[in-house]
C-alpha cells in the first residue's frame, strides 16, 4: 500500500515538457554524425522531420509523441472556430455561407462558396458604396491561421495601402468560408478588387498558415487563373507584417492594370520587358 502511495505521489509532482514548443529546425536526435553541423544546416531551411533518429526499425518516442501532438493541432485548428471577441474586436461585418455546422462544411464545398439570401442583404447593406478595395477574411480550414495571423496583417495592408493613397474601411468575416465565396462577394459589393485571407489546410508543419486570394472585379463562376495568391502565411513562412505590404502592391497594380492573376503576370513581364 505504501509503495502504491510512493508511486501515485512521484507521479502527481512529474512535471512534462511541452513538446509543441520544441523547434523541429534545431532539434538533431542522431548520435555520432559524421558531419553535424552541415545536417543542422540542411535542418534550418526546411520544417520538414529530418535527424529524428530510430530505436530498432521504430521512431525514439519523443518523435512520436511530436508527431502525434502536431497532428492534434492541425485537426484542432479545423475543427475549432475564431474566437467571436476576435471578431467583435476587428470590427468585422459577421456573415456565414450556406453551412450550418464543420462537418456540413467538410463535406460539401458548394454551400461553402454561398452565402444566404439574409447574409447577401447584410452585406448590400453595410457596404453600399462601391469600394475600391474590399477585405474579405475567412476562417477556411484553419481558424488558428485566422487568430494566429489577421491581427498583423490587416494593419500591414491598410498602412501600406495609404502610401498609394488608398484605403479599404470595412472589412467582412465571413464563417465557414470556401474561396469561391468572394465571387459573390465582388458581385453583391461592386468592389474594383477582392482581397480574401483565409485559412489554409493545416499540416504536420503548421497549423496556423494563411492565404490572401485577390482578384480584379470578380465575378461567380470566373476562371481560377484570374486569381492571385499569396500563401504560407505564418510565422515560420512569410511573416504577417512582410505579406501585408506585399498584398497592398498586388492591390495597388490589379486597380492600375485593372487584372489579376495570369493577366496580372502577362502585363508585368511585358512591362518589364519594355523597361
Amino acid at each position: 500500500m505504501e509503495k502504491d502511495k510512493a508511486r501515485t505521489d512521484t507521479h502527481d509532482d512529474e512535471t512534462l515538457d511541452d513538446l509543441s514548443k520544441i523547434n523541429i529546425r534545431k532539434q538533431f536526435l542522431v548520435p555520432h554524425p559524421q558531419n553535424r553541423q552541415s545536417y543542422l544546416k540542411i535542418k534550418s531551411y526546411t520544417p520538414a522531420r529530418l535527424g529524428l533518429w530510430r530505436c530498432g526499425p521504430r521512431y525514439k518516442t519523443q518523435s512520436v509523441l511530436r508527431f502525434r501532438a502536431d497532428h492534434a493541432a492541425a485537426q484542432d485548428a479545423v475543427f475549432s472556430y475564431v474566437h467571436p471577441e476576435l471578431i467583435k474586436e476587428m470590427h468585422f461585418i459577421e456573415t456565414e455561407t450556406l453551412c450550418h455546422s464543420k462537418d456540413e462544411y467538410l463535406t460539401r464545398p458548394d454551400l461553402g462558396r454561398r452565402l444566404s439570401k439574409e447574409n447577401t442583404e447584410k452585406i448590400r447593406q453595410s457596404i453600399a458604396n462601391h469600394p475600391k478595395i474590399q477585405i474579405v477574411v475567412g476562417d477556411g480550414l484553419s481558424s488558428a491561421a485566422i487568430e494566429a495571423n489577421i491581427k498583423e496583417i490587416i494593419p500591414s495592408i491598410k498602412q501600406g495601402l495609404k502610401f498609394y493613397g488608398l484605403d479599404c474601411e470595412k472589412h467582412i468575416f465571413v464563417k465557414y468560408c470556401r474561396v469561391g465565396v468572394m465571387d459573390q462577394i465582388g458581385e453583391i459589393t461592386d468592389a474594383d478588387v477582392v482581397c480574401l485571407l483565409i485559412g489554409e489546410r493545416p499540416g504536420l508543419a503548421t497549423a496556423k498558415s494563411m492565404s490572401a486570394y485577390i482578384a480584379y472585379r470578380p465575378t461567380m463562376g470566373m476562371p481560377e487563373a484570374r486569381r492571385t495568391v499569396v500563401s504560407n502565411i505564418h510565422s515560420e513562412g512569410i511573416p504577417a507584417v512582410e505579406a501585408g505590404a506585399f498584398i497592398c502592391e498586388l492591390l495597388y497594380k490589379m486597380l492600375k492594370y485593372k487584372k489579376s492573376g495570369l493577366d496580372l503576370k502577362a502585363v508585368e513581364s511585358e512591362t518589364s520587358e519594355t523597361d
